[in-house]
């Protein structure tokens, strides 16, 4: 079995605005990485992203960029539960999912998000941790919407 998951959500905003809001870590920081970004995603780059909800910042490896097209990245694999859900724990494996964002321009002005993820080795906690990044990639689109389109940090206190 392959364990893989694909989330999408329309936003009612120009592709470019919408690329950027995941691109540029000050304003992924404003509403999804709620503790903080540092660097921009960009083909070969290493960023951190920090969450209150998995505290320490961790590294992202940025395999592709296609400006307001595609972003793929890389991070470490880690398999059970999220400690925030049934008091489960993460633990750190030996190798990398793969996450693929794209960005399409809707004939209505609004953008196509999809993520997926994928690379869980298929063992119970792979597929525990995978429906979690499910759970977390979806959390980031609602996210995104909301405060791209309305100005509102959904995630604001939502962990700490």
């Amino acid at each position: 079995m392959e364990l893989k998951f694909r989330v999408a959500a329309r936003i009612a905003r120009p592709v470019h605005d919408v690329f950027e809001a995941v691109a540029d870590p000050a304003k992924l920081s404003a509403y999804f990485t709620t503790g903080g970004a540092k660097g921009r995603l960009e083909t070969g780059s290493v960023v951190t992203w920090d969450f209150h909800d998995f505290p320490g910042a961790f590294p992202v490896y940025v395999t592709e960029v296609v400006p307001d097209e595609r972003i793929v990245l890389e991070w470490d694999a880690a398999e059970g539960e999220a400690p925030n859900v049934d008091g489960g724990e993460l633990t750190p494996v030996d190798y990398r999912t793969t996450v693929t964002m794209l960005f399409k321009p809707l004939e209505d002005g609004r953008t196509l998000v999809e993520i997926a993820e994928e690379g869980w080795r298929p063992t119970p906690g792979g597929l525990k941790a995978s429906y979690g990044n499910c759970q977390g990639w979806s959390q980031m689109l609602c996210a995104l919407k909301m405060w791209i389109e309305h100005g509102i940090n959904l995630r604001e206190g939502m962990y700490k």
